[in-house]
């Protein structure tokens, strides 16, 4: 089977990781079988659609590194759509409705009431065209519902295994609207048909859905495509991620100097049997991404796991890959080396390198302690070596030693008590400037 998948946004807000986790996991399965991905704009809600959430959407992913080989816009495949809906209008599978929002709620609460599932009854069915002909005198437009065949569906999910669902116990599906408007279902199933879409592959909530769905592809003459339904995600705690979402856009983690490799890597893994490690390229991800992996447990979405997998990302970060993202460094491939393993961004390479090229104004607690550690400073240019050989010359000398006798030497040379190692550090910081940061001066 050739693959081809899609992901199917809506320009009506930003990406969140929930998003990008069905985006990602559709590129990978596409690229794991030599497929294709498409990315399809679900903007057929022009009130709430724009250009500039489209844009972003453009945007993150591109930053994801998640590119698509076609591109499909729904706003420009309406005409499409108006012919599915007279298809099935001419046969009867789709029938018009007239009951307001407020009778529909009431009927729902009779229902449940009576302890019975909420289940349209189907009244609609049941009128005659003098009293449809009432309705369009009123100006009462109706909205329109796919007739379902009351039988069980049945497909067999990549993830779920074998799943059944007897659409008895189903509403029919409100297709379109009463202002002509189609909603999600059916341009949906007509784009998957239309693009050849092989595999749906999204999250579990739409499980129940599926068997609407694919009723539906049969009734417009197609084979429905493979279904794969993963877990959802859920904060640390296991709650929902709806409220959250909004510190989980993908755009907050780009401006917070999150790598795209750091989430890719982490979203890729949770809720699978493989484990969770740092990938520096999306065909290193690909080439070990297996969906039969993917487990039925909730997944835990964890931003100190993120910030944790940032980290690791970093510390393995190789020198090609950062280069033209460290403007403000000097010190080329030797500078970064010293100081990636203590990055939790990026963007910090550049506080060290103020650092370590000055000026910095030096914390001074014992000054008596760095005048005899400044003369025996070695006289030559500073190597590798050299932190080693004055910090026991330096030892030998006062008696000192572990935190007593390095940190005084840290806090002067660099004015913080933490960071890269001094080996790596003292020869960016060089002699001159040492010397006159031991003393206590701006240097």
């Amino acid at each position: 089977m050739t693959v081809t998948v899609r992901f199917a946004p809506s320009p009506t807000g930003k990406l969140h990781v929930g998003n990008i986790r069905t985006a990602l996991m559709n590129w990978l399965y596409a690229r794991a079988h030599g497929g294709t991905f498409i990315l399809r704009i679900d903007d057929t809600d022009s009130e709430r659609s724009t250009k500039a959430f489209e844009d972003g959407i453009l945007q993150d992913l591109a930053w994801l590194g998640l590119t698509h080989d076609g591109f499909v816009r729904q706003s420009e495949r309406m005409a499409r759509y108006a012919m599915a809906i007279d298809d099935l209008k001419s046969r009867n599978l789709l029938y018009p409705c007239f009951e307001s929002t407020e009778e529909l709620e009431l009927k729902r609460k009779v229902q449940l009431g009576r302890g019975k599932p909420p289940v349209y009854d189907r009244a609609a069915l049941k009128l005659t065209d003098a009293q449809k002909q009432t309705y369009a005198d009123q100006g009462i437009a109706p909205h329109w519902r796919f007739r379902l065949d009351h039988e069980t569906v049945r497909w067999s999910d990549l993830v779920h295994g074998e799943v059944a669902i007897d659409t008895v116990n189903l509403s029919d599906p409100v297709l379109v609207r009463a202002d002509g408007q189609p909603l999600y279902t059916l341009p949906s199933i007509c784009d998957d048909m239309d693009l050849a879409i092989s595999h749906v592959i999204r999250g579990e909530d739409h499980v129940t859905n599926t068997a609407v769905q694919i009723q539906l592809f049969r009734a417009l003459g197609a084979t429905p495509p493979v279904f794969a339904h993963f877990p959802l995600l859920t904060g640390a705690g296991g709650e929902g991620l709806s409220k959250r979402l909004g510190s989980l856009s993908i755009e907050e983690m780009r401006n917070d100097g999150i790598e795209p490799m750091a989430l890719n890597s982490l979203l890729a893994r949770l809720g699978t049997s493989d484990p969770v490690e740092p990938h520096q390229t999306m065909g290193e991800l690909a080439a070990g991404f297996d969906i039969t992996h993917i487990g039925r447990a909730p997944v835990k979405f964890d931003p100190r796991d993120l910030g944790a997998m940032n980290q690791r990302i970093l510390h393995l970060m190789p020198y090609a890959m950062a280069a033209n993202r460290l403007d403000d460094c000097g010190g080329g491939e030797g500078f970064w080396n010293a100081v990636k393993g203590n990055l939790s961004r990026l963007s910090e390479a550049a506080e060290w390198w103020a650092v370590v090229n000055g000026p910095i104004t030096p914390a001074i607690t014992d000054a008596a302690f760095l005048v005899s550690a400044g003369a025996l400073l070695p006289a030559a240019e500073f190597s590798a070596e050299s932190w080693g050989a004055w910090t026991e010359a330096v030892k030998a000398k006062t008696g000192r030693k572990g935190r007593e006798l390095f940190l005084p030497l840290r806090l002067a040379l660099t004015g913080r008590d933490h960071g890269p190692e001094m080996k790596n550090l003292l020869p960016f910081i060089g002699s001159q400037r040492a010397h006159a940061r031991l003393r206590g001066e701006t240097a």
